[in-house]
């Protein structure tokens, strides 16, 4: 915006344009959701990674397809951002159990000039492990991704990911823009909301702002309450063991909704 700025005032200068057209305030840019993935997506995603992986025929093919397909499962269930991923080091990865006692995964990751600690399931140490079984770089103050010659990676296997993508069919989404490594972080949040976590937790999780979460996913939030947001309305069947309790409610035959007090009756459950 500096810079914008920069260039007006040395166009008024110059006389290129009169100072009344000097632009104040700070533009509204229309924000573009990034496709996430859907579950059978994500699900095709992941067996057509493991044929790929085994397709290929050179030692550093294999090594780097390797590398790539965990990265994307890694990043897919932890919702990094990119820069974060750059950023993880070996020693910023620990083990803990949350208060039931289950096993879980720790991660300190650093980006976008602060820090913080995610958690993410045993999976995500499982494909941690196998990325650092054929790194050369696994000392505690070493990056998690790197080139197969131990050096950091600048790219995230960009292109890597891009062919896998093209592979699965997956490469562009439903909005038809091509996907990128943020996609991952999309899907991740997308799916922890569409499995009823907490909208403050998970904007604790990732790093983000509640507002930020609303502003993405709220579209998410829509189907996974659909229950409360159709209670009343013809052809959607209220669970007849629970008519007083609209967050219970299912989708039915049409013409199903008994008529009257029911559809008066006014939902208002926490989005």
């Amino acid at each position: 915006m500096m810079i914008f700025r920069a260039i007006m005032e040395f166009a008024i200068k110059k006389r290129y344009i009169t100072a009344s057209q000097r632009f104040e305030g700070r533009p509204q840019f229309k924000t573009m959701r990034r496709d996430a993935f859907t579950i059978e997506e994500y699900r095709a995603l992941h067996t057509r990674g493991r044929s790929w992986v085994k397709a290929a025929t050179k030692i550093s093919s294999i090594w780097y397809r390797t590398v790539t397909y965990n990265f994307v499962l890694i990043m897919c269930n932890t919702g990094m951002r990119p820069p974060e991923a750059k950023n993880l080091r070996w020693r910023d990865i620990s083990k803990g159990k949350d208060k039931d006692g289950r096993d879980l995964v720790i991660l300190s990751v650093r980006g976008k000039g602060k820090s913080r600690h995610l958690v993410a399931p045993p999976s995500v140490g499982e494909y941690l492990d196998r990325v650092k079984a054929i790194s050369k770089s696994t000392a505690p103050g070493d990056p998690v991704f790197t080139t197969k010659t131990g050096k950091a990676t600048k790219s995230l296997y960009m292109d890597l990911v891009s062919q896998l993508l093209t592979e699965a069919k997956l490469r562009e989404g439903p909005s038809g823009i091509p996907r990128s490594t943020y996609c991952f972080r999309h899907t991740y949040a997308t799916f922890r909301l569409g499995e009823g976590v907490d909208v403050y937790f998970l904007a604790q999780q990732m790093g983000t702002s509640v507002e930020m979460i609303e502003q993405h996913y709220g579209h998410v939030n829509t189907v996974k309450h659909a229950d409360r947001v159709l209670h009343g309305m013809g052809s959607w069947e209220v669970l007849p063991d629970d008519r007083a309790n609209p967050e219970n409610s299912k989708s039915g035959k049409a013409g199903a909704a008994r008529p009257g007090p029911e559809r008066r009756r006014n939902s208002k459950g926490k989005q």
